[in-house]
């Protein structure tokens, strides 16, 4: 059974050693159930607007499966939130999640996969590990980011249901790992028979693998 195990928002702002000066990935979870909206959770926050955040990264969601991975690697715990996610799942393969497949969240919200978290320097100084960010993208969970095709609320407990896929076979994992010109034929193909539409931060990644080779997401 898939669930929700903790919806998570923004704690408070942290002082960052990067160009914004503050992070807003202290993320906790909030006990009373949440709005969810077009932008995200109600409460929530980014401090790095240019490359967090907006309607195609509104939710970043994030397999409790794949945190307790993480707890046996690095030998601590890893509670909801600490990797920045607002949703914390159980019984759910986020990363096996095609791009462009929706979940209903308990009775009301309903969300889009989008494309997969790119870890960044902000998360590396969060986790004070050595290397973390080449560590994290090595192991290939990255989680994903969800934009909201219907507004609602969410809270610990609700379940979740996978309504549709759209049936291409490039999913989160696959496209963080080996972003290829097979994969963004499947996606492209996907599009112009109408099954998806590709988030700002995907159209940039495709056309970066068909320019360059490049997987370009956010940094």
């Amino acid at each position: 059974m898939a669930e929700i195990l903790a919806v998570c928002r923004v704690a408070q702002l942290l002082p960052d050693s990067g160009s914004t000066g503050v992070t807003a990935i202290d993320k906790r979870p909030v006990a009373e159930r949440l709005r969810v909206r077009r932008l995200g959770v109600r409460g929530d926050v980014q401090a790095d607007r240019a490359h967090h955040g907006g309607a195609s990264k509104a939710l970043y969601a994030y397999a409790d499966e794949d945190a307790a991975f993480w707890a046996a690697e690095l030998g601590r715990p890893i509670p909801a939130g600490l990797f920045g996610e607002n949703l914390r799942t159980g019984g759910l393969d986020v990363n096996g999640a095609e791009i462009g497949e929706r979940w209903a969240i308990g009775d009301e919200l309903v969300v889009e996969v989008t494309c997969p978290r790119t870890p960044c320097a902000t998360f590396q100084r969060r986790m004070s590990e050595p290397q973390w960010v080449k560590r994290f993208t090595q192991e290939g969970r990255p989680g994903a980011y969800l934009s909201v095709v219907k507004s609602g609320t969410a809270g610990a407990g609700d379940l979740v249901r996978v309504l549709s896929r759209p049936g291409h076979g490039v999913t989160i994992a696959s496209w963080f790992m080996g972003a290829d010109a097979a994969q963004a034929d499947a996606l492209e193909a996907a599009e112009a028979a109408g099954l998806l539409t590709l988030a700002p931060e995907m159209r940039e990644s495709v056309d970066g693998v068909r320019s360059r080779g490049l997987l370009v997401l956010d940094k």
